[in-house]
């Protein structure tokens, strides 16, 4: 049995050591592709289905619209500069409604999709869960806020094989991320959370609903800089 708590604790420090060290990295570097875009196209080539390679460019947060910068603040995580990492006032309020029957809404703060979307595939599990609260600690420690939002405006996924704010601008709008207009912006965030099934190209009520809703918060967003 000694062995085997041996190689267990071996394992759980080779885990904490790879996975430290990966956010350590990518406090310095740029990411040449993400985690999930790797494991999209593995998943296509497995199931031999055709796949459409993610259109990816990287723009330091200064090169992106700041006006994308509230945009994403205003319909992601409002409370971004208070929290480090998890919203558990949002949590709370998101358990309630699932114990009230009123629904199931999200509790993901702008840091813990920047876990997701930079660090691990798409898949659903536990694991993938408690990763993602793993990294989110990491992430708070070792980033600074500037950092967290850039990393994750150019990792999101904004939809139609398209990740980060630079490809979401050149295929919806035609411009480079720096160049969008507040409209622009607030349409672009309002597809988040739904990105393959929202369209900002043709928006439909609800998504114009979100706009409206995130053009007048965004005022009250900071920019970072």
């Amino acid at each position: 049995m000694t062995w085997i708590k041996k190689t267990i604790a071996g394992l759980v420090i080779a885990v904490v050591a790879v996975t430290f060290l990966q956010v350590v990295a990518f406090r310095f570097f740029n990411p040449p592709f993400t985690v999930n875009m790797v494991y999209e196209k593995a998943i296509a080539a497995r199931k031999k289905m055709p796949f459409k390679p993610r259109s990816y460019e990287w723009k330091d947060i200064e090169q992106i619209s700041p006006y994308l910068q509230q945009a994403v603040l205003a319909s992601e995580d409002q409370r971004f500069m208070r929290h480090h990492g998890f919203d558990f006032r949002e949590i709370k309020i998101a358990l309630g409604d699932i114990i009230t029957c009123k629904g199931f809404r999200g509790a993901s703060t702008i840091t813990m999709q920047t876990a997701r979307s930079l660090f691990l595939p798409s898949s659903r599990t536990l694991a993938r869960k408690l990763a993602e609260a793993w990294y989110t600690v990491m992430i708070e420690l070792v980033w600074n806020k500037k950092r967290i939002l850039e990393m994750y405006l150019n990792t999101a996924d904004w939809g139609r094989a398209n990740v980060g704010a630079q490809a979401a601008a050149r295929a919806y709008f035609s411009c480079d991320a720096k160049d969008l207009t507040p409209e622009q912006a607030a349409l672009l965030a309002a597809i988040l959370p739904s990105p393959h099934k929202w369209s900002a190209v043709t928006p439909h009520p609800h998504v114009r609903q979100r706009q409206t809703r995130i053009l007048k918060q965004m005022q009250n967003m900071p920019v970072l800089k």
